[in-house]
């Protein structure tokens, strides 16, 4: 780093220690304003804060971050190349980056988990090389990390910025003993009381950095300052509680870095080493924040945009100016669903192999395969392809019935009695290929950004259904991650079970819905289905049932959370018990002739269900 002490007073305004021409003002924050700049001496764009020093604390506080900064060269550090003062201001020149700070990219859901552990080692390298280097930085936070757009050979996958407040462990500390300097929502708790810091006040802030980026909050912040200053030095919930699907080791190496004592914190490199080992196992699809139907074109756009304003966040607590647009994400991949960690590709693949199986065994049709190997070859093709997999098998089952021969139908009556063979000569199967569609393709298109492995798990509740069991369903749709899949999942798990009844004649769940006439009625006709199975399956009420079972999985992580055992056993049973009394009261309330329906099972499917809550709560790590 070269430093220079003063520049020409015969410089132009827009000349900077004689060779940087700003070209526009990018951001402002605490301590300066930052400016894009050409260096015209060596032909390249650099970022320049300019801090104006009202006083010498100033002063002295600009010149320990060149310090601090010029001690480094990292990947995962913005470099400094230069530093100059004049009469009014200290100038820092640096790396110019493009990209968007880690708080953006949050903000948007922009990251996937694997993202966020890439991100996670690259800054622990940081940090373990200042302070090799004796520098602590003392503010790390999202707003300090900048994700570059594109990562270029070598310059590493996130960048640390501003050490405006570090501190040089061979230098007097600038602050007085007690002084409190930082960002309180990040802050380990020996440093909010002003006592000395060390390596380990930031490995604090970075696993809290880590925490807030992989459960979408972070539960140090609070509504106010004074909210936020009683939460700090609090023993943070485990993550394991908040992301039950991430690897427990992962979640234990970072648990360990935000425990209140610097002691139990560990190492950088343990950190580390932990991030790195889960890589692997964690989803590559973008995380905690769901995006919305048009968030890849939104995007593509927002990228654009960041690159024609050269977004460059250097500065100390650096926000944008108005007018400029610096909302972040990376570009939409087409193929990122390919994506997932091997055991989520497992059990997709045993879910569709099975659902496979399942209909070419009760369906009807003769079959191109044995079932066995079509159930074989469609496990394979979801273990390459999840999600693409399962919504294929949808599709192909519908063109397998469409396309199967033509012949006569066992001519069996069930449901309200009504049996019409049309002859004995069936068109097709185009009936049941239209119920195969309206089952399959709202489940798979609503349960798209789940875990891969619950596209086909609503087959699972009319199997239950089988046992008299399916009011236990709800139970293992709450386990799933979003509450949004538990809701999906609970109406489809509904759904399927009374398609299922309506193709089976078998009473699965109640008895049989008014309107639905019998298989061979309608299982050659695609309007037959639509008239005389779908239509009444809607009017009838029956589907009301989806409200009970939706809303009981989406609270079910709610009631039953996994802090205590007496405690779960007595919520859940109060949870299963509202389940069965809510699905008896609606189907109670059915206006169907001869009487309410009786729910099959449902006091032993209670039971089941609340087996189910309290077993999978329990079986959660704890540390």
């Amino acid at each position: 780093m070269q430093q220079v002490s003063h520049t020409r007073s015969s410089d132009p305004p827009d000349l900077v220690l004689g060779r940087y021409r700003r070209v526009r003002r990018i951001g402002a924050g605490g301590m300066g304003v930052v400016w894009l700049a050409h260096d015209e001496k060596l032909d390249r764009p650099v970022a320049i804060k300019r801090i104006a020093v009202d006083d010498e604390a100033v002063a002295r506080r600009a010149a320990r971050e060149a310090k601090a900064a010029a001690r480094l060269g990292h990947p995962a550090i913005v470099s400094l190349y230069e530093t100059g003062r004049d009469e009014d201001a200290v100038y820092l020149v640096s790396e110019l980056v493009v990209g968007s700070t880690l708080a953006v990219l949050l903000a948007e859901g922009a990251l996937s988990d694997r993202d966020v552990l890439a991100i996670g080692a690259a800054l622990c390298a940081a940090l373990a090389h200042a302070h090799s280097r004796g520098v602590i930085h003392r503010d790390v936070k999202p707003q300090n990390i900048i994700v570059p757009d594109e990562p270029q050979p070598g310059a590493g996958i996130a960048k640390l910025t501003d050490f405006g407040i570090a501190m040089l462990l061979d230098e007097d500390v600038l602050t007085r003993t007690g002084d409190v300097v930082g960002t309180l929502a990040y802050m380990a708790p020996e440093q909010a009381e002003g006592h000395e810091v060390t390596a380990q006040t930031d490995l604090y802030a970075l696993g809290l950095v880590i925490y807030e980026a992989l459960s979408g909050t972070n539960p140090v912040r609070g509504r106010t300052p004074a909210a936020t200053a009683r939460r700090v030095g609090e023993r943070l919930p485990h993550l394991d509680r908040l992301r039950r699907d991430l690897p427990r080791e992962l979640c234990a190496a970072i648990d360990r870095a935000v425990d209140p004592d610097p002691a139990v914190r560990g190492k950088l490199t343990a950190l580390r080493a932990a991030l790195k080992g889960a890589t692997t196992a964690v989803d590559d699809e973008p995380g905690t924040v769901e995006a919305g139907a048009l968030e890849p074109v939104t995007r593509m756009t927002r990228r654009a945009a960041r690159r024609a304003a050269a977004v460059v966040p250097v500065a100390d607590g650096w926000e944008p100016d108005a007018h400029e647009d610096t909302a972040g994400g990376e570009a939409w991949d087409p193929l990122a669903w390919r994506a997932c960690p091997p055991r989520s590709r497992a059990v997709a693949a045993f879910g569709a192999g099975g659902l496979t199986m399942l209909a070419l065994a009760t369906l009807g049709p003769e079959t191109p395969l044995p079932a066995p190997a079509a159930g074989i070859a469609v496990a394979a093709v979801v273990a390459a392809v999840p999600r693409l997999g399962t919504l294929l098998l949808v599709l192909a089952l519908a063109v397998w019935l469409l396309a199967a021969p033509q012949g006569t139908s066992p001519g069996v009556g069930l449901g309200d009695g009504v049996v019409a063979n049309r002859g004995g000569v069936r068109s097709g199967w185009s009936g049941l290929a239209v119920l195969v569609l309206a089952a399959g393709l709202p489940a798979v298109l609503a349960l798209w950004r789940a875990r891969p492995g619950w596209l086909s798990a609503p087959a699972l509740a009319p199997v239950l259904g089988i046992l008299s069991l399916a009011v236990a369903w709800p139970a293992v749709a709450g386990q799933a991650r979003r509450l949004t899949h538990r809701v999906v999942l609970g109406v489809a798990g509904l759904w399927w079970t009374l398609i299922a009844q309506a193709v089976s004649g078998t009473d699965l769940l109640i008895g049989p819905v008014p309107g639905v006439h019998a298989r061979s009625g309608w299982e050659g006709s695609a309007q037959e289905a639509f008239l005389h199975v779908l239509v009444p399956l809607v009017s009838s009420g029956a589907v009301g049932l989806a409200l009970v079972w939706g809303l009981a999985a989406a609270v079910l992580p709610f009631v039953v959370r996994g802090r205590s055992a007496p405690v779960d056993i007595v919520l859940g049973a109060a949870w299963a018990a509202g389940l069965a009394a809510g699905t008896q009261a609606v189907a109670g309330a059915l206006p169907w002739a001869g009487g309410p329906p009786a729910v099959h099972g449902v006091v032993v499917a209670a039971i089941l269900a609340w087996v189910i809550a309290v077993i999978a709560a329990a079986s959660r790590p704890r540390y």
